[in-house]
């Protein structure tokens, strides 16, 4: 794939599109493709991460039970797996394995901090945008907690 075609599609994913021309740049030529077949595993669940994942082309299914249920989430192109996965080596919540045949682009910790050094204003944008994300889930999971107090306050009477 081209390089201007890997700009255009980390362009269209979350987070990437809070970066400008250069940062993206130097994330699509820093970055590694990978092709996989259908069927084929992108990592499992428990692994220690190596990166973040953009969807290039195919579909990705994020599978978190791995019970032969159907997949919890599948992903195309554009779509981020392992945002967290971007800033450090954490374990994989989930199994990764392509639906069909697919391109991912990997973007390793190190190079997301060599970008983020190199491109302070999209350091901070990213900072914002994960901080609005964590304080709108903080919020969801008030409400949920307050739900469960009713309901468990509810069963007493």
């Amino acid at each position: 794939m081209a390089l201007e075609d890997d700009i255009a599609i980390l362009s269209s994913a979350p987070l990437f599109s809070l970066l400008n021309k250069d940062a993206l740049r130097l994330v699509a030529f820093a970055a590694e493709s990978r092709k996989l077949r259908e069927g084929d595993t992108l990592f499992r669940k428990g692994d220690r991460s190596d990166g973040g994942y953009v969807v290039s082309s195919g579909t990705i299914a994020l599978d978190a039970r791995e019970d032969g249920t159907a997949a919890d989430f599948v992903l195309g192109p554009g779509s981020l797996i392992g945002q967290a996965a971007l800033f450090a080596r954490i374990e994989r919540p989930a199994t990764a394995v392509a639906r069909e045949a697919a391109t991912v682009i990997r973007v390793s910790p190190s190079l997301m901090r060599r970008v983020l050094e190199e491109f302070p204003t999209a350091a901070a944008a990213m900072h914002d945008a994960m901080a609005e994300e964590l304080d709108r889930l903080t919020k969801g999971l008030e409400q949920v907690r307050r739900k469960l107090i009713a309901i468990d306050g509810q069963d007493e009477a």
